[in-house]
């Protein structure tokens, strides 16, 4: 069997495969880290405005008040920032996606055309099997048929 002249390709399709898949993995990671980051900031902040909210029950001095609604204040900018970061990452996902989807869509057009390449060659030994069976078979029955008429 004569071998099939894109197998590089093939290979390299695998490759790009497994690189892409390994890739939205990070992404994937990178994604999922984000999210816990700002369930994180989130779950500070509603429990940094319960706090707030306790000691302004209990009657607080300004500076304190100042100081909470500042802090807080921050927590809401970290929560804005994460939250772009989120989308950012959520991007990445989705780009990651396509480009696995992509690759291995590449990879099984070149895995049919080997598995093509490898029926052919398969059809064309059984009928190279296929010609020197019925030469031989073709052999036989002439020196049967000549012995029959040596015979007689």
């Amino acid at each position: 069997m004569k071998p099939f002249s894109l197998q590089p390709l093939v290979h390299l399709a695998q490759q790009k495969n497994d690189a892409a898949t390994k890739k939205l993995g990070q992404l994937n990671q990178q994604h999922q880290t984000a999210q816990e980051k700002l369930d994180a900031l989130q779950q500070y902040r509603r429990d940094y405005q319960v706090k707030f909210q306790e000691e302004a029950k209990n009657g607080m001095a300004p500076a304190d008040m100042k100081n909470f609604q500042d802090f807080i204040a921050r927590l809401d900018q970290a929560i804005q920032q994460q939250t772009a970061v989120i989308k950012q990452t959520n991007a990445g996902v989705q780009t990651g996606r396509s480009e696995l989807m992509d690759a291995t869509r590449k990879m099984k057009s070149f895995d049919t055309l080997a598995q093509r390449h490898v029926d052919a060659e398969k059809k064309q030994e059984a009928k190279s099997e296929q010609r020197i069976q019925d030469e031989h078979t073709g052999r036989f029955t002439a020196y049967r048929t000549a012995e029959k008429n040596g015979d007689q």
